[in-house]
């Protein structure tokens, strides 16, 4: 009897033992903060979106060397969408629910990016379409559930606007110049087209578009139409391959590489790299930050992830140019639950509905910026209920045949000019989607 007895305490201990090692695991996963992360790291684009998926992942890793977003652990989980639309469709529908539920997406498309967003609202779950995606979605009164944090295509080709100006030696000094835009036939290529347009009409320069396919292989006609038109500058709205062929045949056409500004996805190392020396004096305008290897928010993921064995990709490329922009990426979303914590509840885990809130009422200062190892990386970034984009600040990069260096100052998107067209077309998406702009009460909520 006495054996039973102690065979049954026993039995119980152990699974007293056991359950007490399963609530721990069990509360620990609950206190996660989940973020899907759309990559592309095979396909045309993947020189591109490898280093990109890279520093988003590392950075997320360095937060939880940090301790997390006031104690909350963040978890991961990446889904492959090589750059198509369906694929990045289908990658929303498997992880939106997992994990408790996602925190935000980021598209890393703007084909996909149109899609999700007649998706979002439904599932009550921002995107952070930083640098990309529509351009009116800046406007928060149609777009509650989009924040294109830190730029839109519209202020990068005004801003290259602004910049040629200059060079010329004024804005009245445009009138009767061609200007070409190389751009990728997608959603993506025609979004700075509006700008442009206006610009065009304004400052009476003559604009030449011309698309070319996916990916962008082949550019040989795109080439010999410049040859033959000879435009005054050429603005490179490639992705991927597109850059460097572009590149290679502004070289073999003879045509100035210090004339040719790609936007900041088509100025960074993978795009010039093949072509070396060729590329020389090739610009492009850069989404506040650029290549960052001596930033202290570089030192720190190389001591803190990298030198633990922990880094997502080689150690090399940290602190280049896409790399950034995915810790970039990553460090505005981290930030949007920190925010939300300060509302909802320090140390907890936030929903999306409470992350569209922070991300609507972000506000980066200088101080929190230079604490997070972002000093003279980023600048101040704050956003509102009307204005989900936060900050227009861009400035110019230039290869010098083996790296990237400053070659202006701050510039910033004109106001006067974009603040129009973003509500423009922003009345016209709510009026085809029948949206009603939002009230005062609803910005509070």
């Amino acid at each position: 009897m006495k054996l039973r007895q102690l065979a049954l305490a026993a039995t119980v201990a152990a699974a007293g033992f056991s359950s007490a090692l399963v609530a721990p695991a069990a509360f620990a996963q609950a206190k996660e903060q989940f973020f899907p992360v759309l990559v592309y790291r095979t396909g045309a684009y993947a020189p591109n979106g490898v280093p990109f998926a890279n520093g988003y992942v590392d950075y997320l890793k360095l937060v939880n060397a940090r301790g997390g977003i006031n104690g909350v652990k963040v978890s991961w989980e990446e889904c492959e969408t090589g750059y198509a639309t369906d694929r990045g469709v289908e990658c929303y529908e498997r992880l939106k629910g997992k994990n408790g539920g996602a925190t935000v997406f980021q598209p890393l498309s703007t084909g996909i990016t149109f899609a999700l967003t007649e998706k979002a609202p439904g599932d009550k779950i921002p995107l952070i379409t930083a640098g990309y995606g529509r351009s009116e979605s800046a406007d928060g009164g149609v777009f509650k559930w989009n924040f294109p944090l830190a730029g839109t295509y519209w202020v990068a080709a005004d801003v290259l606007i602004q910049h040629i100006a200059k060079k010329e030696g004024g804005m009245d000094k445009l009138k009767g110049k061609k200007i070409a835009l190389v751009y990728h036939d997608s959603p993506y290529g025609k979004e700075p087209i509006p700008l442009l347009q206006e610009r065009a009409k304004m400052l009476g320069f003559e604009l030449m578009l011309l698309p070319v396919t996916h990916p962008g292989v082949e550019q040989k006609s795109t080439w010999l139409q410049i040859r033959q038109n000879r435009p005054d500058y050429v603005l490179n709205w490639g992705w991927g391959v597109m850059n460097s062929t572009a590149l290679k045949e502004a070289q073999a056409t003879g045509y100035p590489r210090e004339k040719m500004y790609g936007v900041w996805w088509a100025g960074a190392e993978p795009d010039v790299k093949d072509v070396g020396p060729g590329a020389k004096g090739y610009n492009a305008v850069m989404m506040q930050h650029g290549a960052e290897p001596q930033s202290a928010v570089v030192k720190e993921v190389l001591e803190k992830v990298h030198a633990k064995g922990q880094g997502t990709g080689s150690k090399e490329d940290v602190g280049e140019v896409l790399y950034m922009r995915g810790m970039q990426a990553a460090m505005l979303a981290t930030e949007g639950v920190r925010a939300a914590q300060a509302r909802y509840g320090k140390g907890k885990v936030v929903t999306g509905e409470q992350m569209r809130w922070a991300l609507e009422n972000l506000n980066l200062t200088q101080a929190k910026l230079d604490a997070l190892g972002f000093k003279g990386v980023m600048r101040p970034l704050s956003t509102s209920c009307v204005d989900h984009m936060g900050a227009n600040w861009a400035r110019i990069h230039t290869w010098d045949g083996s790296k990237f260096v400053w070659s202006s100052d701050w510039l910033q998107g004109d106001e006067q000019i974009i603040k129009p067209m973003v509500k423009a077309a922003a009345d016209k998406y709510a009026a085809e989607k029948k949206l009603t702009r939002r009230t005062g009460a609803d910005c509070q909520s």
